[in-house]
């Protein structure tokens, strides 16, 4: 099958279902669709990963996809129609967002709400923080859903984030966020995520009713 048409697949399945995962077992996914069956675990092992990859990237530039941490807590790309959702309750700061959260956490949080926008490799990391790896505070930040951020690579060819509040990533992509109700945000990803739990017989959470 061509890589048009896999890549047709991907986003179709994307428009659908208003969320697409990069790998679930039961849940519709990027790696399952290229494999044709469910992946376990890491599907880099795959003999489809190189085509699983190309469709990765090509759907991480797409005019409709943005990439989250909302399902799970796993990689996951949501539909243009679902964004004011997402960016309404990732801009909210409720407890669930806020509650012990680490101090490497908040540090790099205040910093990308002072600046908009800052690379991983440019975060001003003080003594106080050697110990502990900006990585995993980001990946907090993330699965809170208080940050938007995507990998690239620099010029120097090091592997790099660029971590950028909502509000900068909106305007970056010309994207106008409609006012809505918290709630009714919720309500809107909340009705998504059950229809496909029901759909697939799968246990797929969402951030905030975690913590319920």
């Amino acid at each position: 099958m061509a890589a048009d048409t896999n890549f047709q697949i991907i986003v179709n399945a994307l428009a659908e279902n208003g969320v697409l995962l990069e790998n679930d077992v039961k849940l519709p996914s990027i790696a399952s669709l290229i494999a044709g069956e469910p992946v376990r675990g890491s599907w880099w092992p795959h003999s489809r990963a190189q085509l699983i990859f190309t469709m990765l990237q090509q759907l991480a530039d797409h005019r409709d996809a943005v990439i989250t941490k909302l399902v799970s807590g796993k990689v996951t790309f949501v539909h243009r129609r679902l964004w004011t959702a997402v960016i309404t309750i990732g801009q909210a700061h409720e407890a669930w967002q806020l509650n012990k959260l680490t101090a490497a956490a908040k540090r790099i949080l205040n910093m990308v709400e002072e600046t908009g926008s800052i690379l991983s490799s440019e975060l001003d990391w003080t003594t106080r923080f050697k110990s502990v790896k900006p990585g995993a505070a980001i990946r907090d930040l993330e699965r809170r859903l208080l940050i938007h951020s995507e990998e690239f690579h620099s010029d120097g060819g090091a592997h790099a984030k660029r971590i950028e509040t909502w509000e900068h990533w909106a305007d970056r992509r010309n994207f106008r966020v409609r006012e809505m109700a918290l709630e009714a945000a919720k309500q809107n990803l909340e009705t998504t995520i059950d229809a496909l739990n029901k759909g697939f017989d799968a246990n797929a959470s969402l951030p905030w009713l975690k913590t319920k």
